[in-house]
């Protein structure tokens, strides 16, 4: 993989001084095209062996750039709250806009390469790692990314030059770290687990171009002519292959049995509401004041038929904590900020961290429920999306954290008993809308995408909780037991 960026390729001074200033306007022409359509955002990556030249790169496209339109990311190890939480978190929380670029200097792959290369990581949390990497690119691309992968390539000699180069001049030597000098010492190890990441990663939707490091004046030039190729390309097409969308899939629909078959008619009566409530109320607060919630973090989704009573019962998980433990997380329409990223950007960034817990009112289903049967989304998009949101809520669970997901259900005549209750009390008129009584036009609809959206994201490690939602107290005490028993299989 390797052989083409050992040849030693190399560019005339003149040469160089020549071509330089049509590419830096062509460039700057594609960056302004790009912000202009605000149709895509682009993200480079940097990477490679150490020494071949990647900083120098990367400040190199600053320069050329217009730098106000680049975010520029130079990941080293997480800090103590990216460790709090899943790997992936920092990278989704640093994703560019629509129309601008984003440079990320070491990236995903970074960590679980050294890792490997150093003995702190197996060759199965390698295959791990590159797993959950090519989920997250098909995701971002399908999510009409343009996604630019450049490794930087030089020999094991030509790194021992440069190396002792850099550890021999006062004003570089701070460069020269102890992970550089036990990564060199590695040469080997460090080019045969880039080449099979980079083999397994490589493709169509975000492939690899390997770039020789040696000359750096060929190397500046490949990757900016490499950019500028694949950009103009993706600026040029017609707006149909412009804009990326994943391959149709046809929906298979769920069964409604499984939301009809649930009983409606349970009920708590007052008393027994009180005393219920308060057991398990003390029971949750006493689980997430323990020692072993410390290492842990909950997060509780809760979707359910409009006037369900998804409110009342975070109002009672709620009431049984204190207000600095937690983050409600209402969701509603997308902000333009948020439109500009992939859907699930706006769930990563309100993951908590150790001993954190975040109550999402509304969730990342919004996908598979509201925008599938209002035609917000293709039905490529949504038919991808129960993928990955099963890859995303693995990823929280392998971080230790525990996952409730609630669906509360109502039959059709008490929900319109709750509208006409809404609309005639004057403090409840702003839980109901005109979209409220459009959505229950479009009943079966729903029913169906709740149905095929329990089979479909209801995992071992993440299940649906269907919740009998016509008697609110019973509804209510049923969340909180459940998050109860969860905590204390957990912990």
């Amino acid at each position: 993989m390797f052989e083409s960026a050992e040849l030693r390729q190399e560019v005339s001074k003149a040469d160089y001084d020549a071509a330089v200033p049509a590419l830096r306007e062509a460039l700057l022409d594609a960056q302004y095209d790009l912000l202009s359509a605000k149709d895509f955002p682009v993200l480079i990556i940097i990477g490679g062996i150490e020494g071949a030249g990647k900083s120098e790169t990367v400040q190199t496209l600053n320069e050329w750039l217009d730098p106000r339109h680049v975010h520029t990311h130079g990941f080293l190890m997480p800090t103590d709250e990216e460790a709090e939480r899943p790997p992936m978190y920092r990278f989704w929380r640093a994703l560019p806009p629509k129309g601008e670029m984003g440079i990320f200097f070491g990236s995903w792959y970074s960590l679980p390469m050294v890792s490997r290369v150093l003995g702190d990581a197996s060759d199965a949390d390698l295959d791990r790692s590159i797993n959950v990497i090519r989920h997250l690119e098909r995701m971002l691309h399908n999510e009409g990314v343009l996604i630019l992968k450049f490794w930087l390539h030089i020999s094991e000699r030509e790194q021992r030059k440069r190396l002792s180069a850099l550890e021999a001049d006062s004003d570089t030597r701070w460069r020269y770290t102890k992970t550089i000098e036990r990564l060199a010492e590695r040469y080997d190890e460090v080019r045969d687990t880039a080449e099979k990441m980079l083999r397994e990663t490589s493709t169509g939707e975000a492939p690899w171009t390997v770039i020789d490091g040696h000359d750096h004046r060929h190397r500046t030039l490949a990757l900016g002519k490499a950019l500028l190729d694949v950009l103009r390309r993706r600026l040029d097409a017609p707006e149909a292959e412009r804009l990326v969308t994943a391959a149709p899939v046809t929906a298979q629909g769920g069964n409604v049995l499984l939301i009809r078959s649930l009983d409606l008619a349970q009920r708590l009566e007052r008393e027994e509401y009180r005393e219920l409530l308060d057991k398990y109320q003390g029971r949750f607060a006493r689980l997430v004041g323990s020692k072993a919630f410390r290492r842990h973090s909950l997060v509780l989704a809760f979707e359910g038929s409009d006037a369900a009573g998804k409110g009342g019962a975070i109002r009672r998980v709620t009431g049984a904590l204190d207000a600095r433990l937690y983050q409600i997380v209402p969701v509603a329409a997308p902000t333009e900020e948020e439109r500009a990223q992939p859907y699930l950007w706006r769930f990563w960034r309100h993951v908590p961290g150790h001993s954190g817990i975040a109550i999402f009112d509304r969730t990342w289903f919004g996908r598979v429920l509201v925008e599938r049967v209002e035609g917000f989304c293709s039905e490529a998009d949504w038919m991808r999306a129960y993928d990955e949101i099963n890859e995303f809520e693995e990823q929280l669970v392998g971080n230790g954290t525990i996952l409730c997901k609630f669906w509360l259900q109502i039959s059709k005549d008490e929900q319109l008993k709750r509208f006409q209750e809404r609309e005639k009390t004057g403090f409840k008129r702003f839980k109901i809308t005109e979209d409220d009584w459009r959505n229950r036009d479009r009943w079966e609809d729903y029913e169906r995408a709740v149905a095929e959206m329990v089979d479909r994201t209801s995992t071992s490690l993440a299940p649906w909780n269907l919740v009998e939602a016509n008697d609110k107290w019973f509804a209510r005490v049923k969340v909180l037991r459940t998050i109860c028993e969860a905590l204390e299989k957990a912990l």
